[in-house]
């Protein structure tokens, strides 16, 4: 079986995320690789508000290894839409 491609590294995590918090997931903001895999960086909406502009948003850190196997995840950032300090979230 090939390699995964940064495409499908990003799909996998999407869904590996989603599938674990249940939370609505905006999609990769960054998909990097490893040595064993792929970092993808994910953003979410963590809470809904009204308006939408209130919504708090968060970055998680997904690792996978090269079949698209879950590795590890965690939260990196949360903060509400629009704001303009977000950075690189977690990593650096």
């Amino acid at each position: 079986m090939p390699p995964l491609t940064a495409a499908q590294a990003g799909a996998a995590a999407i869904e590996h995320l989603a599938e674990l918090t249940s939370k609505h997931v905006q999609g990769a903001t960054s998909v990097e690789p490893t040595e064993v895999g792929w970092v993808v960086e994910i953003e979410v909406v963590e809470d809904r508000r009204i308006p939408s502009t209130a919504d708090m948003l968060a970055l998680y850190e997904v690792e996978i290894d090269l079949d698209g196997n879950l590795l590890a995840y965690r939260r990196t950032k949360r903060y509400g839409r629009g704001s303009s300090d977000i950075g690189a979230g977690g990593r650096t």
